[in-house]
């Protein structure tokens, strides 16, 4: 039995809530607050397995009392945001402070709450796993249109490209991740140096606006210039791309160039963007791609990380030890298809020694 416990300032919403998890065998809701304050008091005594966190609310706001929670009672934490670019932000700031993940916020209605429920209770007995010895650290330092483009599948996009021309010398890190990826993000990523000599491209799934805001916090925290990928955009050295979500991102040559490409495709085993998308479309780069996969529920980036082993590049994995869901990891290292498996902290020093080889 799941205990879980709901802090929401709309009572509207902590009924809706409460009635979604009492239909539910494996859930139990074990209490309920109005405001931060009462529940990181209410928390202390009751200590559910979960909570799913408002971020606004008075006396005392969920970022707050997520901060609080962290340090006095470790608990597995949801928190429930907004569609707007403040609450964007403070989620993004709530994922690097040891929340597991996070639910955009519904408006009041049943209807609504029903669209939704399987990602919820998906979420929910997700987050009820996290060790979180594997979800805190401290910080290392303190809307466009697209095109279209389209090509027909996975399947199909993987078979269809040539090697890239010998010229392209410069090689390119990938990066792929999910479920606690944006405090890995930040772990790697602030670790990197101003002088790094290639580009890298990110995808972590994550709905629209968020990528935004996840990029402007790294940027902010980081020596590499960080930013949302844009259709067009020339990998560059130094500066770090991530798909912007709802988009796939691939990486295509235009001359000497490295180009990215955004399409609306759709959803590859659920996921927009998807890793597997972006490894496969480098695999044309062959050995100048070093791909690292990092925590995340799922598989998505081990059949792409394939197509870049059988072409040459070379294959990062993070350890079970440090990963706060080994699921993606896991996919890539029992395929075989791992040259390094390392610890979160290990990961941009391990990237860094390869791509100035």
């Amino acid at each position: 039995m799941i205990k879980i416990f709901i802090a929401d300032d709309s009572a509207l919403m902590r009924t809706l809530l409460s009635d979604l998890f009492s239909k539910e065998a494996d859930f139990q809701v074990i209490g309920t607050a109005s405001n931060g304050r009462e529940a990181v008091e209410k928390i202390k005594v009751l200590k559910p397995d979960l909570v799913t966190m408002d971020i606004n609310m008075p006396i005392m706001d969920g970022i707050d009392a997520l901060e609080i929670i962290m340090k006095e009672c470790p608990t597995s934490v949801i928190m429930i945001s907004s569609l707007t670019k403040a609450g964007a932000d403070a989620t993004i700031k709530a994922l690097s402070l040891g929340a597991v993940d996070f639910i955009q916020k519904v408006s009041g209605t049943i209807f609504r709450v029903d669209m939704i429920k399987r990602e919820i209770l998906d979420k929910c007995r997700a987050a009820v796993k996290v060790n979180f010895k594997k979800t805190t650290f401290v910080e290392s330092f303190p809307k466009l249109e697209y095109p279209k483009k389209s090509f027909a599948s996975f399947n199909s996009f993987q078979k269809d490209f040539k090697v890239a021309s010998k010229k392209m010398d410069e090689k390119i890190i990938a990066i792929g991740t999910s479920t606690g990826g944006p405090r890995a993000l930040q772990q790697v990523i602030t670790k990197l140096p101003e002088d790094l000599p290639c580009g890298v491209v990110v995808v972590q799934h994550m709905p629209p606006g968020f990528t935004k805001s996840l990029a402007e916090r790294l940027n902010s925290l980081s020596k590499v210039t960080v930013k949302e990928a844009e259709h067009n955009d020339v990998v560059s050295p130094g500066t770090i791309f991530i798909a912007p979500g709802n988009y796939h991102m691939t990486v295509e040559s235009q001359g000497d160039k490295r180009v990215i490409h955004l399409n609306q495709d759709p959803p590859l085993a659920s996921h927009r963007p998807a890793v597997d998308i972006l490894f496969s479309s480098l695999a044309k780069f062959g050995d100048r791609v070093v791909a690292a996969i990092l925590t995340g529920m799922g598989s998505d980036g081990a059949k792409g990380m394939k197509c870049i082993k059988e072409h040459g590049g070379f294959a990062i994995a993070e350890d079970e030890s440090t990963a706060v869901v080994y699921g993606m990891p896991k996919a890539v290292v029992e395929l075989g298809l791992a040259d390094r498996v390392r610890p979160i902290d290990a990961i941009a020093d391990e990237l860094v020694q390869i791509v100035k080889k």
